[in-house]
């Protein structure tokens, strides 16, 4: 983490000696995980001339621990020595909220699904190209600023979103929905085109330690989107077969 500690004299205390310490983020950071030196020092060295900050890892170990220490985007390649990608993902995936991107030459359906069901928020097939591979980072760090300071209000044709009174509606009309629904509906607005699995949603939402199981999740879309069809609005709420659920953009 590139950090730059600033020094303040605290006048408002009764010591003039007294100092504080603030420690601010200068660049964002990027952890790179492939086992190819070649693949980590390309995109290495394209990223820093972008103005990231890079980690770098060349095994399934380092990029585990690394993971851990709060970057704000990892590059996940699913095949490495010691623990392959999916493992660290479904390993760090309840105390890292940062967006991750598996890299991989896998190209079947199957592994894409099951990259984006474990948590993954893209997967990204190799060759890839490196402007490509940019844009995809700059657009998911942009996702996380703006859901880091959600919107105060949304609108999707005749739907509105009040996130600061926690309501929905439509024209002058609220929809009377169940805290859990509300919940469901930010969720997903607040991340328009990415899919959450069930399992995903649950532990966002209900809590990992909840007792119950993800066909709640089901069962609240339902009704979710059955209140949503009285606006007129063409439903947005699309089901992504095997995988979740998304919001339309």
């Amino acid at each position: 983490m590139f950090l730059v500690k600033i020094t303040i004299n605290d006048t408002r205390t009764a010591y003039p000696l007294y100092f504080k310490e603030v420690l601010i983020r200068m660049k964002p950071v990027v952890l790179v995980a492939d086992d190819e030196r070649d693949i980590v020092s390309m995109v290495s060295e394209y990223l820093m001339t972008e103005g990231y900050e890079v980690w770098e890892a060349e095994n399934g170990t380092d990029a585990l621990e690394l993971a851990l220490k709060d970057p704000d985007l990892i590059l996940l390649d699913v095949m490495m020595p010691g623990l392959d990608g999916f493992s660290i993902c479904r390993e760090i995936r309840e105390a890292v909220q940062c967006p991750i991107l598996f890299l991989s030459a896998r190209v079947e359906e199957a592994d894409r699904i099951l990259g984006l069901s474990l948590g993954g928020d893209d997967y990204i097939l190799k060759p890839f190209s490196i402007g490509e591979l940019g844009a995809r980072i700059q657009a998911h760090l942009r996702r996380e600023r703006r859901r880091a300071a959600p919107p105060k209000r949304s609108k999707y044709g005749n739907i509105w979103i009040d996130y600061a009174s926690r309501e929905a509606g439509y024209g002058d009309t609220a929809i009377g929905l169940a805290r859990k629904e509300y919940e469901i509906l930010e969720l997903l607005t607040l991340n328009p085109g990415l899919t959450f699995s069930r399992e995903r949603m649950y532990e966002r939402i209900w809590g990992y330690d909840a007792e119950g199981d993800a066909q709640a999740v089901t069962e609240h879309i339902k009704r979710l989107r059955a209140k949503l069809a009285d606006s007129g609005e063409e439903q947005r709420i699309e089901t992504v077969w095997g995988v979740g659920y998304r919001w339309r953009k």
